[in-house]
C-alpha cells in the first residue's frame, strides 16, 4: 500500500502553500479507499502479481569500479561549467572501459560483463554526486541548497513581434515571443468534454542545439508537450478574460540553452513577454524547480536544480506562482513517497526562491506596457442588444460586408451581442463603431436627426432617420404655414433635419420639420392667409338659401362643374385616391376624410381656413 505522495500535477488560483499541502493530503486519503478496493478485488479474483526476475549483480566488480572512479570524479565534478564537466566525466568513462571491459566480447559472459560496467559507472557517478551534496552541504556547481543561479532579464528584443523577453538563469536561457490575433485565430478543441475555443496558446520548443546536440528537428514530443502545458497552466489564471482583453494570445517559447528548469524559465520569460506586449496580466508569474536527495535520515532539498540534479536526485518538483500563491505545480518522485514534513519544507523553500526570481523580473518590468506594438492589431469591443445582431449582419451578411468594405476593419459578432472590431488604426475602427451605433440606435423623442426623404405621400413625407428606420413627417409638421402639397416643400432624396415628436407603442415614429424652423415674425402659424393670393369675392345672390342648406363642402359634394372663380383647381389624382390616402393617414392619428360620421360638429368647424370651403356663388 502506498504510504506517500509519488506524483502530483495540477493548477490553482494563487492558493497558499499550506492550502496546497492540505489539498494533496485530502486527495491521498481518498485515493487509499480506491487502492483498498483494488487489492480486495485482486484477492477475490485470485490473480497473483507477475513475477520479476532481478538482473544479475557482481558486487566485486562494482567495488572495483568505485575504487577506480572515485578519485577521478573528484576532479571532474569540481568543474562548474556543464559542458566542460561532461567532457571530464566522459574521459573517466573512456578510461574505465579501457580497464574493465572486454575488448572483443564474443561470449555471452563477456557481453554481460561489459553491460554491467556501463551500469555500475552510472550508479557510482550518482552515488558520488549524492554523497558530495549530503556530506559537504554543497551542490555540484558549488551552490548552497537554497541558492538560485544568477538571473538576467531583458524585454523588447524582437522589434517585429508584438512582445518579447529573454530570461537567463545560470546556463538556462529562454526567449519568449508574443503574437496577438483576433477571434479567427482561436484554437478549436474537440475534447471528450465537448468543443471549446482556446484564446491563450503556449508553444514550447526545445531544439537540439540547446543541449549541445546536432540532430534533425522533429515534431513536438512528450517533453515539448508536457513542459509547454505546465507553463501554460501557470500563466492561465492571470490571463485577462475575453471581455477585458479580446485578443487571441500566442506565446512561443524558444529554449536557447538548457541546464535544468527550462519549463520554469518559460514561465518567467512568458510573463515578461506578455507584459511587454501590453497584455494586462494581473500579476507577474515565476517558477522554480525543486529537487530532493534522501539517504536514510539525511535529506537535502535543493532549489533551482541543474539537469544533473534532476537526473541523479530523488525528486523533480516544479512550483509556479505569484507573490500571493501557487498557480501550477508538477512533481515526479523516484522513491516510494515523501512525508508531509518534506513536502511543506520543499514548498516553503520554493516560495523563497520564487520571491527572489520575481524581484529580479520586477526590476526590469513590473506592469504591462500602456501601449501596444505598432504592428499589433487594435481590437475594440462593443455590446448591442441580442435582437439587434441580425440588423448589424443584414440579409445574407450584406450590412456587415458593407461596413468591412467601407472601413477596412475586421468584425466578429457573438450571438449574445458582443462585437469585436479589429483594425490597424483606431480611426477606421471608430468609423465602424459609429456605423454600427447608427444601425442599432433606437429613436428617442425630442432628439434631432438628419435623414433622407425616402417617399412622398399625400399626407406627409417618410424620412429615414436611422439606417433601416423611417418615421413620418406629417404634412402639418413640414412648415408653420399650411402646406397644400408635400412636394412643394420636400422631395424624395432630400436630406432634412427633423425632430422626433413621439415613438408610439406600435413602433411608429412621428417627426416634425417645423419644430426646427423659426416661426415667421407677425404671422399666425395656424393660418395661410399670408401665403394665399387675395381675390375679390362676388356679391351673394339674392334669394340664396343659408350656407347650411348648401350640402356637403367636399369637392365632390355637388356637381358644380368648373368655375372660373374657383381658387383651387380640381385634381383627380389628389382626390381620386382619397380612400387610399385616408387609410394611410389614419395610421398616424390624422383623419383627412371630411365625410366621416365622427367628425367635429359643423357649427364648431372653421371653414374659412381652407380654400376648399371658401367658394362664393357668383349668381
Amino acid at each position: 500500500m502506498p504510504t506517500g505522495v509519488v506524483m502530483v500535477e495540477g493548477m490553482s488560483r494563487e492558493v497558499s502553500e499550506k492550502e496546497m499541502v492540505d489539498a494533496l493530503e485530502f486527495a491521498q486519503q481518498e485515493m487509499k479507499i480506491i487502492f483498498e478496493m483494488q487489492e480486495e478485488l485482486r484477492k477475490k479474483v485470485g490473480k497473483e502479481k507477475r513475477s520479476y526476475e532481478k538482473p544479475h549483480k557482481d558486487p566485486e566488480l562494482k567495488k572495483s569500479i568505485r575504487d577506480f572512479c572515485w578519485p577521478l570524479f573528484e576532479k571532474a565534478f569540481a568543474i562548474r561549467e556543464k559542458l566542460a564537466r561532461y567532457q571530464a566525466i566522459d574521459e573517466v568513462k573512456v578510461a574505465l572501459k579501457g580497464k574493465f571491459e572486454v575488448a572483443e566480447a564474443t561470449k555471452s559472459e563477456d557481453k554481460a560483463k561489459n553491460k554491467l560496467v556501463g551500469t555500475y559507472f552510472e550508479e557510482v557517478k550518482a552515488e558520488y554526486a549524492r554523497e558530495l551534496t549530503l556530506n559537504t552541504k554543497r551542490r555540484i556547481d558549488g551552490r548552497a541548497y537554497n541558492d538560485i543561479r544568477p538571473i538576467s532579464c531583458e524585454t523588447g528584443l524582437l522589434p517585429r513581434v508584438h512582445g518579447s523577453a529573454l530570461f537567463t538563469r545560470g546556463e538556462t536561457q529562454v526567449l519568449a515571443a508574443i503574437t496577438l490575433g483576433t477571434a479567427d485565430d482561436e484554437q478549436k478543441i474537440d475534447s471528450i468534454s465537448g468543443v471549446f475555443q482556446k484564446t491563450f496558446l503556449l508553444h514550447y520548443n526545445f531544439p537540439p542545439f540547446s543541449v549541445g546536440e546536432a540532430r534533425p528537428l522533429r515534431p513536438p514530443g512528450r517533453r515539448e508537450i508536457g513542459h509547454g502545458f505546465l507553463a501554460e497552466r501557470a500563466l492561465l489564471p492571470l490571463v485577462p478574460s475575453k471581455e477585458q482583453f479580446p485578443y487571441t494570445i500566442r506565446l512561443v517559447s524558444e529554449v536557447l540553452e538548457s541546464n535544468g528548469s527550462s519549463s520554469m524559465a518559460t514561465v518567467c520569460s512568458g510573463s515578461l513577454a506578455m507584459m511587454d506586449a501590453g497584455i494586462p496580466l494581473a500579476k507577474p508569474v515565476a517558477g522554480v524547480a525543486m529537487g530532493l536527495i534522501k539517504e536514510g535520515d539525511k535529506v537535502a532539498i535543493l532549489s533551482d536544480i541543474l539537469g544533473d540534479e534532476d537526473h541523479l536526485g530523488d525528486m523533480d518538483f516544479k512550483v509556479c506562482g505569484t507573490q500571493e500563491g501557487v498557480t501550477a505545480f508538477q512533481m515526479d518522485l523516484k522513491i516510494g513517497g515523501v512525508s508531509r514534513e518534506i513536502m511543506e519544507k520543499a514548498l516553503e523553500q520554493a516560495k523563497e526562491g520564487r520571491m527572489h526570481v520575481l524581484s529580479k523580473m520586477n526590476a526590469v518590468l513590473q506592469t504591462a506596457r500602456s501601449e501596444f506594438s505598432p504592428y499589433a492589431p487594435r481590437i475594440f469591443t462593443m455590446r448591442v442588444k441580442p435582437d439587434k445582431v441580425r440588423e448589424v449582419i443584414g440579409s445574407g451578411g450584406k450590412v456587415i460586408r458593407s461596413i468591412i468594405e467601407r472601413t477596412g476593419v475586421k468584425i466578429d459578432i457573438e450571438d449574445d451581442g458582443l462585437i469585436k472590431i479589429a483594425s490597424a488604426d483606431g480611426e477606421s475602427a471608430q468609423k465602424a463603431i459609429d456605423i454600427i451605433n447608427q444601425i442599432v440606435e433606437e429613436p428617442e423623442p425630442g432628439k434631432i436627426y438628419e435623414g433622407k426623404v425616402t417617399k412622398i405621400a399625400d399626407f406627409g413625407a417618410f424620412v429615414e432617420i436611422i439606417p433601416g428606420t423611417e418615421g413620418l413627417c406629417h404634412i402639418s409638421e413640414l412648415e408653420h404655414f399650411r402646406v397644400r402639397y408635400v412636394d412643394d416643400v420636400v422631395k424624395a432624396g432630400d436630406v432634412i433635419k427633423v425632430k422626433c415628436l413621439e415613438v408610439e407603442p406600435s413602433g411608429k415614429i412621428r417627426l416634425s420639420r417645423k419644430a426646427l424652423i423659426e416661426k415667421p415674425a407677425g404671422e399666425n402659424p395656424d393660418s395661410d392667409e399670408s401665403h394665399r393670393e387675395e381675390r375679390p369675392r362676388g356679391p351673394r345672390g339674392e334669394g340664396r338659401s343659408p350656407r347650411g342648406d348648401r350640402g356637403g363642402r367636399s369637392m365632390g359634394g355637388r356637381d358644380r362643374g368648373e368655375r372660373p372663380g374657383n381658387r383651387m383647381p380640381r385634381r383627380d389624382d389628389r382626390f381620386g385616391d382619397r380612400d387610399r390616402g385616408r387609410d394611410r393617414d389614419r395610421d398616424f392619428g390624422r383623419d383627412r376624410d371630411r365625410n366621416r360620421d365622427d367628425r367635429e360638429p359643423r357649427e364648431n368647424r372653421d371653414f374659412d381656413d381652407d380654400d376648399r370651403f371658401n367658394r362664393r356663388d357668383d349668381d
